[in-house]
């Protein structure tokens, strides 16, 4: 970083012997990791020198990476019981945020993640040896969107900052002493004598930071008054008794458990929209409304009318910009990370990264905080955010510009502004007029038709059945899998993964065709199948799904390949059999079947004996006797 601020030179090595593998431009590559970040949304950065610093336990050690998610920071080869607090659950009867109770609450989860310690497993045996040594906890919270709107504070804003800063130096000073507590009975974790002057330095580090929180709220004096006190007391008690555990708190995604929660924000993150869908992972979504929007409306001082009308144009619209008397200037209380339907207003990328910087000093790892920017953010403000949020001693940070990925799980609702979202397929109508090939079958002496509808390109786009002398129920069902086949088709669904669902499906009717490719079909559907993979498949991709190639190919059309050039036949040659003697034949088994009974030429059933010849029992067709 220093390099990258003078312009100056970075060496790279090689991880094996640290030997110098190149030397760049510190600039050029800084932009290269800016651009990557804006195309996808990776990498994230890990800030090195600001990790280590707020290592408790470096004479062990040095911090080289995270987990994924990078709020979990700490000695290679160790492990982390997560657990998170959603903060909307210590309100007092008149809005207020109970302390004491959100105390007693950290106190209850830091004991029972002590215990969990010793009564975890872990993958490998040195996880478990140096996880039982340092017993690194994370404690975090969830929901602090939803708590700022609460107060009827701006996520961007200096009381908003405040609020998140104190709260956590509540959570971590009440953990660590709660740990120092443990350490008094149960003794101190088995690295901490050889880390306790490094370890008290950040403590202290903590402490003075806890100082340093401003003032700026008179509703928040409780909760820093509360965080600078017991960070006081929690200091003293290290110098006493030492500490159980060598971390404490980080604030994970929350992702899943938040809903489970109850939760409309997670982790540190604001709320993503007002209204939002969910994109579920076995298909569907799911809607969610934000439950917050009224008790901001109230702290800004909203009568029970307005807050009602307001609250039900946000459900209508999805926006709460031009709800019907809202006070511009509260508007930035109800700024999302997203723009919404229809609005505009979004949290600045700037804000996302003060947020993330009023929290850093009071956590024993990092957050988990995404850095929202906007489509049209540049490169240069990635390598602005990045900068920046190394000034502000952040340890790690990650960033997201809406729509660099072909998929995201959480959407506004107002439509991706990006092409090939594979959520919302197009659907690639067919030309008024287009070319069609129809073809007759005979199934088990059932007549049909079948008329597939073509692209400009030759593709099949569409489908259509009409089976003769059947009932409306059979014509009924071979629409309804027309339809069906032909919007897959037109929304993008490949022919071959159709062919692969439909055929060698059973049912009547079925019997021999009249198609010398395909001379048995258990049903309709499946001839039907096997037929358009004849007439549209390659042959690599009827091998592919299990269909045996056609000797004469295709050219994707129905019309016969060119035919190859062929040699001219060896010389005939004379085989020799021994002949077999009577003896040697077996008797037939019950049923007529006998070892050596052939496979039907018609539907490639077994045949049973019928007298001199062999009849199939599948389609009735005999081997002909002489």
């Amino acid at each position: 970083m220093d390099a990258v601020v003078r312009d100056g030179e970075w060496k790279t090595t090689h991880r094996t012997d640290h030997a110098v593998a190149g030397t760049y431009r510190a600039r050029e590559m800084w932009r290269k990791l800016a651009y990557a970040a804006w195309r996808c949304g990776d990498p994230g950065v890990q800030f090195d020198d600001i990790t280590n610093d707020w290592h408790t336990s470096p004479n062990s050690g040095r911090i080289n990476a995270s987990n994924p998610c990078s709020e979990y920071l700490f000695l290679d080869d160790t492990a982390c019981n997560l657990a998170s607090i959603n903060l909307m659950k210590f309100l007092d009867p008149k809005g207020g945020f109970d302390v004491e109770l959100f105390r007693q609450a950290v106190r209850t989860m830091i004991l029972a993640m002590e215990i969990l310690v010793d009564a975890s497993s872990y993958p490998t045996p040195s996880i478990a040896q140096n996880s039982h040594d340092f017993r690194p906890l994370g404690l975090g919270y969830a929901n602090l969107g939803s708590l700022l709107m609460h107060y009827g504070l701006a996520y961007d804003s200096d009381a908003g900052r405040t609020l998140a800063g104190a709260i956590s130096a509540v959570l971590s000073g009440e953990g660590y002493h709660m740990s120092s507590e443990i350490a008094k009975r149960m003794a101190p974790f088995a690295g901490f004598e050889k880390n306790r002057a490094p370890m008290l330095r950040v403590m202290g580090k903590h402490a003075r930071a806890a100082e340093q929180i401003p003032v700026n709220d008179p509703r928040l004096t409780p909760i820093i008054t509360a965080a600078v006190d017991r960070w006081h007391d929690t200091v003293k008690a290290g110098e006493l008794w030492g500490y159980r555990n060598a971390q404490i708190s980080v604030i994970a995604p929350t992702g899943t458990i938040g809903l489970l929660m109850g939760c409309d924000t997670l982790g540190l993150e604001p709320e993503l929209s007002l209204v939002k869908t969910k994109n579920l992972v076995g298909g569907g979504v799911l809607r969610m409304v934000n439950r917050t929007v009224p008790d901001g409306l109230t702290a800004l001082g909203y009568t029970p009318e307005e807050t009602r009308d307001i609250t039900a144009y946000v459900e209508r619209t999805g926006t709460i910009e031009g709800a019907p008397g809202l006070d511009a200037e509260d508007l930035p209380v109800f700024d999302c990370a997203l723009a919404p339907v229809g609005g505009t207003r979004t949290i600045a990328p700037m804000g996302h990264l003060k947020m993330l910087g009023a929290v850093q000093p009071f956590l024993s790892g990092g957050a988990s905080k995404t850095i929202n920017l906007p489509n049209d953010a540049t490169v240069e403000d990635i390598e602005k955010i990045y900068l920046e949020a190394w000034r502000y001693g952040i340890k790690s940070v990650a960033l997201y510009r809406d729509g660099c990925k072909a998929s995201q799980p959480f959407e506004t609702g107002q439509g991706k502004t990006v092409v090939g979202d594979p959520r919302t397929p197009a659907r690639e109508r067919l030309p008024d007029q287009r070319k069609a090939l129809t073809h007759h079958f005979q199934v088990g002496g059932h007549d049909g038709y079948v008329t597939v509808g073509l692209y400009p390109d030759g593709r099949p786009g569409e489908i259509f059945f009409r089976v003769t002398k059947e009932g409306s129920t059979v014509n009924g069902l071979m629409d309804s899998l027309g339809i069906s086949m032909s919007m897959a088709l037109q929304h993008g669904v490949p022919l071959r993964d159709l062919v692969r669902k439909l055929a060698h499906l059973r049912f009547e009717p079925a019997g021999a065709t009249n198609n010398p490719k395909i001379r048995f079909a258990k049903s309709i559907p499946d001839y039907v199948a096997r037929w358009l993979a004849y007439e549209f498949l390659t042959e690599a991709d009827r091998q592919a799904i299990g269909l045996e190639a056609v000797s004469d190919g295709g050219n994707g059309h129905g019309a016969p390949a060119p035919a190859p050039a062929t040699k001219a036949p060896p010389p005939s040659q004379t085989v020799k059999f021994e002949t077999k003697p009577l003896d040697a034949f077996e008797p037939a088994a019950p049923g007529g079947v006998s070892e050596d009974s052939p496979s039907c030429h018609v539907c490639g059933g077994i045949m049973v004996r019928s007298g001199t010849c062999y009849a199939c029992t599948v389609c009735g067709a005999t081997s002909g006797c002489s």
